[in-house]
């Protein structure tokens, strides 16, 4: 769905990582680790084409539309409009030229509302929700703009652990049912290891790429726990 080829990436002609090969296959749960700085949410915008890469190759098949939950703090958290308001806003991509929802795009967001447990909130304002509520809607929405492929920054960060499990649960459930590929940036192992089904760790390049049994069985894991303490 999603390759890179001898991609070089970084920023001000900056190299942060290099020789980076990956292929992203219908149906799995990625996540992407590696400490602070190793350039996780360069390579993340960049396989989005928010950032140019310096070098290499990326493929993305012409049926695949991504989803995208960015890192929390880039997030305006007081924006003004309800929640079935920013949820409905994912199909926008979709619409193109057509500037009225339709109600098979209501449909859609009223699914999505209902699968994050989110359907009683669909008249508050987003800047009324908690954190955990707040990354529910920006999931939802990111569903609405995509049936198969949902990219994740570190959404979850200054959430309290009880939510973040739930919303680890929540994501796995979306990638059993919905068949929705995940690739999600996280230095939280520890929590996230048991939903994912393969894991990337990177240090200025590749140095891990495997299922998450044998990343559990390596000692990268280590390093990564390590950096987060």
């Amino acid at each position: 769905m999603i390759k890179t080829e001898n991609l070089v990436i970084g920023y001000d002609n900056k190299v942060v990582l290099k020789n980076i090969n990956i292929n992203i296959t219908e149906g799995e749960y990625v996540c992407i680790v590696g400490q602070n700085g190793s350039g996780k949410s360069t390579l993340l915008k960049t396989m989005l084409g928010l950032n140019k890469p310096i070098d290499g190759k990326i493929t993305i098949d012409d049926k695949v539309s991504i989803g995208y939950v960015p890192q929390r703090l880039q997030i305006q958290q007081d924006f003004p409009a309800t929640v079935f308001e920013i949820v409905l806003s994912g199909c926008l991509k979709k619409m193109k030229w057509f500037p009225f929802y339709t109600k098979k795009e209501k449909i859609l967001a009223s699914k999505y509302l209902k699968m994050l447990q989110i359907s009683s909130l669909k008249n508050k304002s987003f800047s009324e929700l908690s954190g955990g509520q707040q990354q529910r809607v920006l999931i939802a929405r990111a569903l609405c703009a995509t049936n198969k492929v949902l990219f994740l920054d570190e959404p979850f960060t200054a959430l309290d652990t009880t939510t973040v499990l739930k919303l680890y649960s929540v994501l796995r459930k979306i990638n059993n049912e919905e068949k929705v590929t995940i690739v999600l940036i996280t230095h939280d192992i520890e929590d996230i290891i048991r939903y994912v089904t393969r894991v990337i760790q990177i240090d200025e390049t590749i140095v891990f790429d495997g299922s998450k049994e044998d990343y559990i069985a390596s000692p990268f894991i280590n390093e990564i726990k390590g950096g987060a303490e």
